[in-house]
């Protein structure tokens, strides 16, 4: 059985990792967290559930403007081949969450060490990065340092990597 967010909570608090989190309506993009979450302050994340050809998993979180090109993040990764998506069925078998609540908080699901953790260099710029804690009707604040801590203590010590640049800005 997938752990819930009281249960990360506890993992956290044991941890003596402090948090803030936010209630909200369900949200499935980038696009329609933007618009929920107000003025929350540190990085907004966007996450990425990838398998290569041999079925490698890869689990890469990065600032949300970041644009990630799938033909070539293999190499940058360590995969075999290009990658691909993984199917929601993997996605709950691996990291216990439906689609539209990917997190890097996700790896406490993961207690076989099947999934490999990268975080974008761009990301770990921000003292304060913000997720959906295993649901995408909340979003908790986390410390940079306290997510690295994290993921290491769950056993998933993550490949800090420049997986994309920042998406170009639109002229209104």
């Amino acid at each position: 059985m997938p752990a819930t967010p009281d249960d990360l909570f506890a993992f956290l608090d044991e941890m003596g990792v402090k948090t803030e989190t936010m209630n909200h309506p369900a949200v499935f993009t980038v696009e329609e967290s933007k618009s929920l979450r107000g003025e929350i302050p540190g990085a907004h994340v966007k996450n990425l559930f990838l398998k290569d050809k041999k079925g490698n998993l890869f689990l890469i979180s990065a600032l949300e403007d970041t644009r990630i090109d799938l033909k070539s993040i293999h190499e940058t990764i360590g995969g075999s081949g290009r990658v691909s998506f993984c199917s929601a069925d993997q996605l709950r078998e691996h990291l216990g969450v439906e689609p539209g609540s990917v997190t890097p908080f996700a790896v406490f699901n993961d207690k076989v060490g099947k999934v490999r953790a990268i975080l974008d260099k761009r990301l770990m710029a921000y003292e304060r990065i913000n997720v959906h804690p295993l649901v995408n009707t909340m979003t908790t604040g986390i410390a940079r340092d306290d997510l690295v801590a994290f993921m290491v203590k769950t056993g998933h010590e993550p490949a800090i990597l420049t997986v994309g640049e920042a998406a170009p800005v639109e002229d209104s």
